[in-house]
C-alpha cells in the first residue's frame, strides 16, 4: 500500500499558515492536524507565553508524530497546521516523514511582516480568546527564532509569497 503524503508549514505568525493548510486539506482530502486546536483543548488557558508554548507543544509531540506517521501509513495523506519555523522544528517533521519513507511538501509561506501584522490584527478581533498572545510583541519575540527553509535542508519545497 502506498503511503499518504504529510504536508506541513513555515512562515512567520500571521503569514497565514492555518489558512492555507485548510485549503490544501480540502483541496487534498487529507486529515487535517491543528497544533492550535490540540493544546487549546489538552491545555485550556494555560498557554500565555512563549515559554508556556514551548513546554506544552513539546509534551503533544512525541503521541503526534505517532499518530501521524500511523495515519500516513495507512494511505491517508496528512495536513499538518504546526510550525516548522526553526531547523529544530523541521527536524521533527522530517523525523516523521524519513522514518516511515512517507513522502512530503513544506509549504513555506513568505509575507512581509506587515502583512503579517495586519492579519494578526484582524484575528485579534475575530478570535478574542487569541488577543493576549496574538499581538504585536509576541510576533517581535516569535521572529528572532524563524529561520527560513534552505534548499540544502532537503525538503520538497513549495514557496508561496506576496508577491506570486
Amino acid at each position: 500500500m502506498d503511503k499518504g503524503v504529510l504536508t506541513f508549514f513555515c512562515g512567520k505568525m500571521g503569514a497565514g499558515k492555518t489558512t492555507k493548510s485548510r485549503e490544501i486539506s480540502q483541496e487534498r482530502n487529507a486529515v487535517l492536524l491543528s497544533e492550535d486546536e490540540w493544546l487549546s483543548s489538552l491545555y485550556p488557558n494555560r498557554i500565555k507565553t512563549l515559554a508556556d508554548y514551548i513546554e506544552y507543544s513539546g509534551l503533544l509531540k512525541p503521541q503526534m508524530k505517532r499518530l501521524v506517521q500511523s495515519i500516513l501509513a495507512s494511505g491517508a495523506n496528512v495536513v499538518m497546521d504546526f510550525p516548522a519555523n526553526t531547523i529544530q522544528q523541521r527536524d521533527w517533521f522530517k523525523a516523521i516523514f524519513s522514518e516511515i519513507q512517507a513522502q512530503h511538501e513544506l509549504v513555506y509561506i513568505d509575507q512581509p511582516n506587515e502583512i503579517c501584522l495586519e492579519q494578526i490584527a484582524k484575528r485579534r478581533i475575530e478570535q478574542p480568546e487569541r488577543a493576549a498572545t496574538d499581538t504585536e510583541e509576541m510576533f517581535e519575540l516569535v521572529s528572532k527564532y524563524f529561520v527560513a527553509p534552505t534548499s540544502d535542508e532537503g525538503f520538497n519545497t513549495t514557496v508561496i509569497s506576496v508577491n506570486a
